[in-house]
């Protein structure tokens, strides 16, 4: 569970950056399962280091992604109101 968390927050913060917005709702849907499986895979002591990190990139991930996503909706409905 620690390595997927970590695959998806990787994957969620990537979408945060390079899709400006325009798919930050795939990233926030990627961040928030990572941050579920983040979660459940700190209980397993082996591999607790690796669901912390997957944990941490799912956060940002999620936030970047939202943020991003507020903003370029925000945008588009500044230019329609012109």
């Amino acid at each position: 569970m620690g390595i997927a968390s970590l695959v998806l927050g990787i994957i969620a913060v990537l979408i945060g950056l390079v899709s400006a917005g325009s798919l930050g709702w795939l990233g926030a849907i990627l961040g928030i399962i990572g941050i579920i499986l983040g979660a459940l895979g700190r209980k397993d002591p082996d591999k607790q280091g690796i669901a912390t990190a997957g944990l941490v990139l799912s956060i940002i991930g999620l936030v970047l992604s939202l943020l991003l996503y507020i903003a370029c909706v925000a945008c588009l409905a500044g230019l329609s109101a012109m």
